[in-house]
């Protein structure tokens, strides 16, 4: 049966922008392509292998149920995850070499104990959520030393997070970097000697060359969407995610007819709609109502009125549009179609929602090269 709506994802762009990142960073510095939340909407299992394809060292993921998925898959490379809570199955995470993230000398001691060999530790510079906070380090760094020399683990990594490297300008920025060197450096004072460093995420992988250290963590460049809107860079990023439809139905309305629940939207004159298969069961943002825009018959069209569960109504003016004509919600934009950039500016969010929400009942279909 052919897909009603669907989500096409381009492998060969992901491999491309896998390439163009490691061409960014440079020679010595590991690249890590983050595939946490089923690869950003994405399809965790086909991007990994199309990152791995395109010289990805480390995959990167959330949770430990994620990292046994890609295990289970086939891949036997480096992976992190970093998002555990008390009574986790480490003893699963052990069994299938994963490096795992501590923030807490009890969380290392229950990785450890399940037998974990390979441990991070993760230390919060600024972004006041995961990592242990600055006045732990010493107790931390130092208790990890202690499982080495007793040849229980081996501390693998040492690594935080910016808050704010979207905004080069922004003054966490320095100030994080700052802290991440303190915290290196008693690391190093208490004997660690981790095989890497790492602070920087896609944004800082590109605009911060001091804070690559040893790895980037690149998540959402992988999928070709900018980091730093706004911010210029010059980076031939190509968005690998399309979102389409068949069209449903097209039909005339008169002036003064409302469209979809609450008639948020009334014709201000004759127009036909037309009806896409896909709404926020799907994924599809309820705000997008009045808000964002579609590419259909070769031109944007709004969308009009709430969007609904099941499907979403967009006005097609006096064009003639049939049952089954394609519909794309969002796209590369490469051919005049509306890009998650320009759906999340439209809904006041970030492109990182706007492609990782999307799913629910649509298929996802892999290309290697060319979209929908």
């Amino acid at each position: 049966m052919p897909a009603r709506a669907e989500i096409v994802v381009d492998l060969a762009a992901i491999r491309h922008n896998v390439r163009l990142l490691r061409e960014v960073v440079g020679p010595g510095v590991a690249m890590m392509t983050v595939v946490k939340a089923d690869g950003y909407g994405h399809g965790m299992v086909p991007v990994a292998r199309a990152a791995r394809d395109a010289g990805a060292e480390w995959l990167g993921v959330a949770t430990v149920d994620e990292a046994l998925a890609l295990r289970a898959a086939g891949d036997t490379g480096r992976v992190l995850c970093w998002l555990t809570v008390p009574g986790e199955d480490y003893a699963a995470a052990a069994a299938a070499d994963l490096d795992v993230t501590a923030y807490s000398t009890t969380e290392l001691d229950e990785m450890v104990a399940a037998g974990v060999a390979r441990v991070q530790l993760k230390v919060d510079t600024g972004l006041s959520r995961g990592g242990a906070a600055r006045a732990d380090w010493e107790d931390l760094f130092a208790h990890a030393r202690g499982l080495e020399l007793d040849g229980r683990a081996r501390i693998t990594g040492v690594w935080s997070h910016f808050a704010a490297s979207d905004d080069p300008d922004h003054p966490a920025n320095a100030a994080q970097e700052a802290a991440f060197a303190e915290a290196l450096a008693l690391a190093a004072s208490a004997g660690l000697d981790p095989e890497v460093r790492h602070l920087a995420n896609s944004a800082a992988a590109i605009l911060r060359p001091g804070s690559r250290h040893d790895l980037v963590r690149c998540g959402i460049a992988t999928y070709g969407l900018d980091p730093a809107p706004g911010v210029p860079h010059h980076l031939d990023l190509r968005p690998a995610m399309t979102v389409r439809a068949d069209l449903a139905l097209a039909k005339r309305i008169p002036a003064g007819a409302g469209v979809s629940y609450g008639h948020t939207w009334v014709a201000p004159q004759d127009t036909t709609v037309g009806v896409v298969p896909a709404g926020y069961g799907d994924g599809v943002p309820r705000a997008a109502g009045n808000r964002a825009e579609v590419w259909a018959g070769g031109a944007r069209r709004a969308v009009r009125g709430r969007v609904c569960m099941d499907q979403l109504v967009i006005d097609l003016g006096d064009d003639t549009l049939r049952p089954g004509d394609d519909v794309v919600l969002f796209g590369p934009g490469t051919a005049g179609e509306p890009t998650a950039q320009e759906w999340a500016e439209a809904l006041d969010t970030i492109n990182y929602e706007i492609v990782t929400r999307v799913g629910g009942r649509l298929a996802r279909r892999h290309v290697d090269g060319g979209t929908a």
